[in-house]
């Protein structure tokens, strides 16, 4: 696989929260950070997500913003 975002991070499926459209999917990077993303049921069963599985996630995006109160 070939891509253009350099913010790719290598991790496991540690849970899958499945809602009635979307999926929260809990990633665990090897320091043992988290990272959340919710995707479509339809991706999570195209790409056959399971607990334990290894993936990538792959940030691509203009903005980050942080914020307090």
């Amino acid at each position: 696989m070939k891509i253009s975002a350099r913010n790719v991070l290598r991790g496991k499926v540690r849970s899958i929260l499945p809602g009635a459209v979307n999926s929260e999917v809990v990633v665990e990077l090897p320091g043992g950070e988290q990272i959340v993303s919710v995707i479509t049921k339809a991706s999570v069963d195209n790409l056959q997500l399971k607990a334990g599985k290894d993936v990538l996630v792959i940030v691509k995006a203009s903005n980050v913003m942080i914020a307090v109160d």
